[in-house]
């Protein structure tokens, strides 16, 4: 848990949804993404909830929530799917509208809950990550191998599962360790380091993250760009922080790529990884409590 924060089990859109929640004010939805879940956010989420409701759930398949299979049209785990799995979070706490911030998958369910329900959205924060269709559009050579594990997971069942549950550990602690600007697992406290070991010991967690993906390179990517050739755009005005060494400062002009989605769009660069809430907090900070606050 992230000291100070209750949590309770909310039941949204079919599953269970696990909470943490502190703080009062303006609700602030905060929304983890990949290999994580509600842990990513402990050095700031206190900050935060200094003058806001913070609502922390753990998305489907991650942390303590429920892990459905997979269906055969990768619609599960689709941002979509779990963008309604927040808008009825927001319904089930009694909570009309909320900002949001999300890193990584968790930003690709907020950009998607900006798009389906601009009414349950004031502020969109987004961390480290460009809209699905145009990352997919973006990739060279070099992307490709840095985020490999786009393809590499998105490979249809169980082949990725079961090479994973082979060292669920050390997978882990691969991939964080290779997304981190220090190339260290000393970027994470211990705490948060065994809860994202122990969803992946969990072959339903496992496959549930698979499906994330899966979802990724079908539904959401068609549905990004079905979007896109009708001219949607998300109304809401957007923070967006990204880190110098992390994924979007390899594809390209990420900041005009979320232009190309919205009017209001704010961005800046600090320097990280990809775990920018856990290798530079401050920097997530000094974003996103003034934003937040106007």
């Amino acid at each position: 848990m992230i000291a100070g924060f209750t949590t309770s089990i909310q039941r949204c859109n079919g599953v269970d949804i696990a909470v943490h929640r502190a703080g009062k004010g303006t609700p602030l939805l905060l929304l983890h993404g990949y290999p994580q879940n509600h842990m990513c956010w402990e050095l700031v989420a206190p900050q935060l909830a200094l003058n806001h409701d913070v609502i922390i759930p753990d998305l489907r398949g991650y942390g303590a929530s429920s892990a459905p299979a997979n269906d055969a049209g990768n619609t599960t785990y689709s941002k979509r799917n779990m963008a309604q799995d927040m808008a009825d979070l927001l319904t089930a706490l009694g909570i009309a509208r909320a900002d949001v911030l999300g890193h990584d998958r968790g930003a690709r369910v907020s950009y998607r809950l900006a798009l389906d329900h601009p009414d349950r959205l004031g502020k969109l924060g987004i961390i480290e990550i460009v809209p699905t269709g145009d990352f997919w559009a973006s990739w060279t050579a070099d992307l490709a191998m840095a985020a490999y594990h786009w393809t590499f997971l998105a490979q249809p069942a169980p082949m990725p599962e079961r090479m994973i549950s082979s060292d669920p550990d050390a997978y882990v602690d691969w991939t964080l360790t290779q997304w981190t600007l220090s190339h260290s697992l000393d970027t994470f406290s211990p705490e948060a380091l065994e809860s994202y070991r122990a969803q992946a010991r969990d072959p339903a967690r496992i496959h549930a993250m698979c499906s994330d993906y899966r979802a990724g390179a079908s539904f959401d990517r068609a549905l990004d760009l079905q979007d896109q050739a009708e001219g949607k755009r998300i109304a809401a005005h957007i923070r967006f922080l990204y880190g110098a060494h992390g994924f979007p400062a390899k594809s390209g002009n990420a900041a005009e790529l979320w232009r190309g989605w919205a009017d209001h769009v704010e961005a800046s660069v600090c320097e990280s990884g990809h775990f920018v809430m856990e290798e530079n907090p401050q920097a997530v900070l000094d974003a996103f409590v003034p934003f937040f606050a106007e």
